[in-house]
């Protein structure tokens, strides 16, 4: 089979569409027909460098579509039922996912790094060269093969660029607050850094029933965002002390639930200063993994209890079909989340938008 997907040849590269191909599909594996594909900031990472990945790659991890076809040894999934892919296939059974990590999957934590679906076979080629997948999806493409693991069905009600989102984004922002911190009725959470994770903590937060709900940025845009998502109270961290505010607004104390989804050192440290002491404070956003950071020591102080989450703790079978049901139901928002929607031939002005921070997402979007 052929098909267009966006190729990356080398760092610092722009995307190339090109016409590549797939091979006849494996027992386990699952061919999808994909109709959305979101923009995250982690593809962008992998152009510029930042997050290794094997060349030349198709990139996208953040999709959904439609079941096309299946290998012989797939049962989870059937032709014609409706999709998002997860990044984070895991077995269930491994070391970690025993000990409640199946971020760290034994069986597929490789296939990230060697850029296969699992098995290490390729799947995807480009002029009889092997094209690697990105976190196992290259979803950034009319088509994509994915193992069994990272195809969880939902209903069909949900439109397809809103259902990807919930691939990435919104599964590690709201999971960060409702699966990992397990945020309390009644406390106060903040979130440091409003983009597509941090929005998604504050509607984690809503739906944990947390009060108030502290939303921090410098863009007034992504504040007014975040207050139609349920933030109760905003700061704009270029016009006052972050901490200060933080306690003012808390008896005093500092919040009981701090999320930093900023991706920086100075976000980080914002984080845990306007913690109070006992705080769950969850580390969700990332920068380059060889930079070294410097924090005040005296912030890490206080029985702090410091996590970091890659996924929001996911469990895609059971929290993707939770997520569709909350957003069909009125009580999860998805659609203010889309500032653009593009074809594959746009991708790189799109992420050219992502570079500037003046997207929260962009979607492409399939016939």
């Amino acid at each position: 089979m052929e098909f267009k997907a966006a190729v990356l040849e080398r760092v610092g590269a722009p995307l190339v569409v090109r016409q590549v191909a797939a091979a006849p599909l494996g027992p386990f594996d699952v061919g999808v027909r994909m109709r959305a594909s979101g923009l995250c900031h982690t593809d962008l990472e992998a152009m510029l460098g930042s997050v290794a990945s094997r060349m030349p790659v198709v990139l996208g991890h953040e999709g959904a579509g439609v079941v096309e076809a299946v290998g012989s040894g797939v049962s989870r999934v059937k032709p014609g039922d409706h999709v998002i892919c997860s990044w984070n296939p895991h077995c269930g059974h491994c070391f970690y996912c025993e000990r409640d990590l199946p971020i760290l999957c034994d069986r597929h934590i490789g296939a990230h790094r060697d850029g296969t679906i699992g098995d290490g076979a390729p799947r995807l080629s480009l002029d009889n060269r092997a094209l690697h997948h990105f976190m196992a999806l290259s979803t950034h493409a009319e088509y994509a093969v994915v193992t069994e693991a990272s195809a969880i069905a939902v209903p069909k009600e949900i439109p397809f660029d809103r259902a990807c989102l919930i691939g990435c984004g919104v599964m590690t922002g709201v999971g960060g607050a409702v699966r990992m911190a397990k945020v309390t009725p009644g406390a106060s959470a903040l979130v440091v850094g409003c983009g597509a994770v941090g929005l998604n903590v504050v509607q984690g937060a809503v739906l944990a029933r947390a009060e108030p709900i502290i939303a921090v940025d410098v863009s007034e845009t992504r504040l007014a965002l975040a207050r139609r998502l349920g933030a109760t109270d905003t700061i704009d961290a270029t016009r006052a002390d972050v901490a200060a505010k933080v306690r003012a607004l808390t008896a005093g104390r500092g919040a009981d639930y701090a999320f930093e989804a900023g991706g920086g050192e100075a976000t980080l440290q914002s984080t845990l200063e306007a913690a109070r002491p006992g705080a769950t404070i969850v580390i969700l956003g990332k920068t380059d993994p060889n930079k070294q950071i410097a924090l005040r020591f005296g912030s890490l102080m206080g029985e702090k209890r410091i996590v970091r989450s890659s996924y929001g703790n996911a469990r895609p079978q059971r929290d993707f079909p939770w997520l569709v049901r909350l957003y069909l139901d009125g009580k999860l928002k998805l659609d203010e989340m889309i500032d653009r929607r593009l074809a594959l031939e746009d991708i790189n002005d799109g992420f050219e938008g992502v570079k500037r921070g003046s997207l929260v997402r962009a979607v492409v979007t399939f016939a």
